[in-house]
């Protein structure tokens, strides 16, 4: 069995009507599982996440300041 996962609303009827077309080839019956609940989190609710989550916690640490503004050439890309 193949899945696809595409996302829709449910109107009125119960008809469900996905938010984009589905691959060409794909016709007949077919088996649905609906998740209903909350919205996906936002980008601002997932960015919160990560800065409070820890995952990103290794980049204050001294060791990992590597380099100085004597390192390298200055990057000029007027052409």
């Amino acid at each position: 069995m193949k899945a696809i996962e595409v996302a829709g609303t449910i109107e009125e009827g119960r008809r469900v009507r996905l938010d984009e077309p589905l691959p060409p080839g794909v016709s007949g019956r077919v088996r649905l599982i609906i998740l209903i609940g909350e919205d996906e989190p936002s980008e601002q609710e997932w960015l919160h996440a990560a800065r409070q989550g820890g995952a990103f916690d290794f980049l204050n640490a001294a060791e990992e300041d590597r380099y100085t503004l004597r390192d390298g050439k200055p990057f000029d890309d007027a052409r």
